[in-house]
């Protein structure tokens, strides 16, 4: 089933058109990845999903149901939960407050107490440092703790934002050991990632953004195959 079918969307800051006429559906327990070059358009389209920035054309529709009109509370709401680059924590409060922020809705409210249980379950890490100020976590650690907060929010799909950025390798390992382990939970996945190997190893399909348009589309493990690929992302 379609969950989210992004239709014809065009996106500007100012006079700067920065997404132009751009398709692209994520399908229920889907894994996909968004790559391209700096510029783009991937963190524009997230924003744009997640109700942050308004399209001047086309539409969006999760679940069947239009919401690019939709305020960004009213598109959590729904569903559509957006882990931004960046991480975006609240410094100085604790592990626990961050990730219990993430559980404003309604109904993620209600089952806190059981999804903060599972949190801990997927990410253990965060039970550990649960009374640490998130300032004093490494950024491995931090990015946890944004992830840890955005399934806080019960999300029907978790987009990312450049998880891996920043991150040693090794910890890159682990976020995508992590978002591998949300998805086999069901949970779908939309991901713009830097580290293309990674990002479409792990997923089922990808779009590849130029010139705020997709360039590419397809299965992931055909994407990983495509010269165009392997020459532009993978350095091969």
């Amino acid at each position: 089933m379609t969950l989210l079918s992004v239709e014809h969307i065009d996106v500007a800051y100012g006079d700067v058109q920065v997404i132009n006429d751009l398709s692209l559906t994520v399908e229920e327990g889907e894994v996909v990845s968004i790559i391209g070059g700096n510029g783009a358009g991937k963190s524009t389209l997230l924003k744009t999903i997640s109700g942050l920035m308004a399209p001047s054309a086309g539409a969006i529709f999760f679940r069947g149901e239009p919401i690019h009109n939709l305020p960004p509370e009213r598109i959590v709401e729904r569903g559509i939960v957006h882990v931004p680059e960046g991480r975006r924590l609240f410094s100085l409060m604790t592990v626990a407050e961050n990730l219990l922020i993430g559980a404003y809705t309604p109904r993620a409210h209600k089952e806190r107490g059981n999804t903060l249980r599972q949190v801990h379950a997927l990410l253990p890490r965060l039970l550990e440092r649960e009374g640490q100020m998130a300032m004093t976590l490494s950024g491995g650690e931090q990015q946890m703790v944004a992830i840890g907060r955005g399934l806080m929010a019960l999300p029907g799909l978790l987009m990312l934002d450049e998880p891996s950025l920043g991150l040693a390798p090794i910890l890159v390992k682990s976020i995508f050991d992590t978002l591998r382990k949300i998805a086999d939970t069901g949970t779908t996945v939309l991901l713009v990632e830097q580290d293309v190997n990674h990002s479409l190893r792990l997923s089922d399909r990808g779009y590849v953004l130029e010139h705020g348009r997709v360039a590419l589309a397809g299965e992931a493990a055909q994407l990983l195959e495509n010269p165009h690929i392997k020459s532009a992302y993978l350095g091969i």
